[in-house]
């Protein structure tokens, strides 16, 4: 029988707002899905891992780069839930969604620093955009997380 999904943790996670100089937000186009799924960078925190080093190791490890400093964090950790019919297919069915730290990050260098060929790719392209064109851009289930964190960053946005 399989777990009930309220029993299940949360994913332990950050997320980076990328940042541009025109405070425009980069984006990834995911590499596993066939539909249009644009997201931030983030990923899982490791044992002994702080949420800013995982920050900055997620960035390299995704974009290639890391060439970035924090102008602002999250206050608290967001969460979001996995749809019922990715709960038990993604993280080993160990995970009902994940629990977030974010960070709003200004990228430093340019745009030839980007690389998403990888050594795991996660991408396979990439943009900028105004940030308040993500909800639109992000799968539902990821929607109001996207949401909640424009507005914790909304000083840092034009």
């Amino acid at each position: 029988m399989a777990a009930n999904p309220a029993d299940l943790p949360y994913r332990p996670c950050v997320g980076v707002m990328l940042l541009n100089p025109a405070r425009e937000v980069f984006v990834g186009q995911r590499i596993d899905t066939t539909a249009e799924a644009w997201q931030m960078p983030q990923g899982g925190i490791d044992p002994g891992e702080t949420p800013e080093v995982t920050a900055m190791r997620e960035l390299a490890e995704e974009i290639g780069t890391n060439n970035a400093r924090i102008l602002a964090e999250t206050p608290d950790w967001l969460t979001y839930d996995l749809p019922d019919e990715l709960i038990g297919k993604v993280w080993g069915g160990r995970y009902r969604g994940q629990r977030q730290k974010w960070f709003a990050m200004e990228f430093l260098g340019g745009d030839d620093e980007i690389n998403l060929q990888t050594a795991h790719p996660e991408f396979n392209r990439w943009r900028w955009l105004p940030a308040r064109d993500l909800p639109s851009m992000i799968v539902p289930f990821k929607r109001d997380l996207y949401r909640q964190v424009l507005t914790a960053f909304s000083h840092l946005l034009p």
